[in-house]
């Protein structure tokens, strides 16, 4: 276990602002805004703020406050935040981001949930939080070889928490994230207390019978998803086939990065007409920076590639693990429980009337007493419930 601090040297900034100075920009297609892309408007403003205003040295200390460390699992560095609780019955729980995510999702909730009893909380209610950065996504790795799918970082997953002293823990995740969890439940079965997820894919398995149990309202949730992939699903397909051609042009443009990024964010966030109405500006471009300076663009895309090219036998979908779920209202992947109940062991379902794909970071106060509700249902068991389903 190493220490690990972010020091980027002034010469990478210089470098940045002399390309945004000179970015060659495209023309337009009048039409709805968002509809075909990023508005060109919106992202020169964006652009400006990035060069003129944002100060990554601010948010390099922030990151910087944090403790931080690599270690080297399966011949990748895997970096991870190990915050301890001062609680000595913190319960350890590993929490997973995903794709254009990074750790930056989850800076406003590691206090609240490491020091309950300072934000006036419980604190049978503390966790000791293991935040691993995904390989690939720059600031753990680089991979030098194919075959980094989700059950080889699931097992490496099992092997930090291994290393940590950590025999017993919870884990968390939203996209790729919730995957990964998942996996780590099956896998590692007899260390996991429990896992809790904030996106959970549910889709029909064809069965008339499942197809007949279905309301009107789980209908409409799958129909919304339907209606939205065939438009929203482009960047999956480039990522899933092409990562490397990909690679080039988000390694060499600070504007292409934050254009195919800041979409998602759009798109997958409870936002109106920007993302910043769910997510703070300068949080964006910070986890935007993660990916440019460590030029994690076409590297972090390979995990779409992996998961579409499987090469060993994938583990069975079912979960016995107790699974808690939250549902956020402004994610377009918001899964069914009727089918989510199929191949997890279900024991906790919230549903929000906001929030979206990131939830962490839109509604970090949701996420956490969430989460602390999910986690306390197996600290602390109530009469009549049994974790294990």
């Amino acid at each position: 276990m190493r220490p690990f601090r972010l020091d980027i040297p002034d010469a990478d900034l210089v470098d940045l602002h002399r390309r945004l100075d000179s970015t060659r920009w495209p023309g337009e297609v009048p039409d709805v805004p968002w509809r075909r892309g990023v508005p060109l408007s919106y992202l020169k403003e964006l652009v400006d703020y990035w060069r003129s205003e944002y100060d990554w040295r601010t948010h390099e200390a922030r990151l910087n406050q944090i403790p931080q460390f690599t270690t080297t699992i399966d011949g990748v560095e895997i970096h991870f935040v190990h915050v301890r609780s001062p609680e000595p019955d913190a319960l350890p729980l590993i929490v997973t981001h995903g794709w254009p995510g990074s750790i930056v999702e989850f800076l406003d909730i590691i206090e609240p949930l490491t020091d309950p009893r300072r934000y006036g909380g419980d604190p049978t209610d503390a966790f000791h939080l293991v935040l691993p950065s995904i390989p690939g996504f720059g600031l753990s790795g680089p991979i030098r070889e194919p075959g980094w799918d989700v059950p080889r970082i699931a097992r490496a997953w099992a092997e930090l928490m291994r290393r940590l002293g950590y025999h017993r823990y919870g884990a968390q995740g939203g996209d790729w994230g919730h995957a990964i969890t998942r996996e780590l439940a099956v896998l590692d079965a007899g260390h996991v207390t429990g896992i809790h997820l904030n996106t959970l894919l549910t889709l029909p398995s064809g069965d008339p019978a499942e197809a007949a149990a279905l309301t009107d309202a789980d209908r409409a949730r799958l129909d919304r998803l339907t209606r939205a992939e065939p438009e929203m699903s482009g960047y999956a397909r480039i990522q899933s086939t092409r990562p490397q051609t990909l690679a080039y042009a988000l390694t060499d443009s600070p504007v292409g990065q934050l254009a195919w990024i800041i979409e998602k964010f759009k798109e997958w966030t409870d936002s109106t007409d920007a993302p910043e109405d769910a997510i703070p500006r300068d949080l964006l471009l910070t986890n935007v920076m993660l990916y440019w300076l460590m030029a994690a663009g076409g590297s972090s895309a390979n995990v779409y590639y992996e998961a579409a090219h499987p090469t060993g036998t994938p583990h069975p979908p079912s979960s016995t693990v107790p699974t808690g779920v939250a549902v956020f209202a402004g994610d377009v992947a918001a899964p069914v429980r009727r089918l989510a109940e199929r191949d997890n062991n279900i024991v906790h379902w919230s549903e929000f009337d906001r929030g979206g794909h990131f939830a962490a970071m839109e509604e970090p106060d949701l996420f956490i007493a969430d989460l602390r509700r999910f986690f306390a249902l197996l600290r602390r068991p109530v009469a009549g419930y049994d974790p294990a389903g």
